[in-house]
């Protein structure tokens, strides 16, 4: 009997709560067919442009961001100053964008692309060495400073690898 009326309660309440012109169960402000009509209007914080993020997608490598900051930092350190590495293609593929970055910045010299480089590149001289030598070796080119060449898979777990070199 306790369980009937309990049940007959519960169904008229939540009857109640999606009925129009009583109090919402969850704000407990009155419902009316205005609200439910009337338009979303968006908070001034954000713009009425809101996009969706297709082809934001960066490579994670598998790491943390912490760790794949400092794998770029250290792989674009080490391209600058060989010239060539062998690394996955995947690792290649991204570090790709940060090496034509930096010299990017070497080629324009100034005094705020210098401390840019120096934030990014884990050696000092090397920065340097990559101011003198940008301007003039790349003066022609506009960009694709760097070029990605696959190699044969890694003998151990069948890698993806690849070479990659300025150019």
């Amino acid at each position: 009997m306790k369980t009937t009326a309990f049940l007959c309660s519960l169904i008229v309440a939540g009857a109640s709560a999606f009925s129009t012109g009583s109090l919402s169960s969850f704000t407990g402000t009155q419902v009316t067919d205005t609200a439910i009509l009337a338009p979303r209007t968006h908070s001034s914080k954000s713009s009425s442009l809101e996009m969706m993020r297709h082809r934001k997608r960066l490579a994670k490598l598998g790491k943390p961001a912490d760790q794949r900051k400092a794998l770029l930092r250290a792989l674009t350190t080490e391209i600058i100053r060989h010239g060539r590495i062998k690394t996955t293609a995947v690792r290649a593929k991204a570090v790709r964008k940060h090496v034509d970055h930096m010299v990017g910045l070497g080629k324009r010299g100034d005094l705020h692309a210098r401390r840019q480089a120096l934030a990014w590149i884990y050696d000092k001289d090397l920065v340097h060495a990559l101011f003198e030598a940008a301007p003039e070796r790349y003066a022609e080119r506009n960009g694709g400073y760097t070029r990605v060449l696959r190699t044969m898979p890694r003998q151990g777990d069948n890698a993806k690898m690849a070479v990659i070199e300025l150019v």
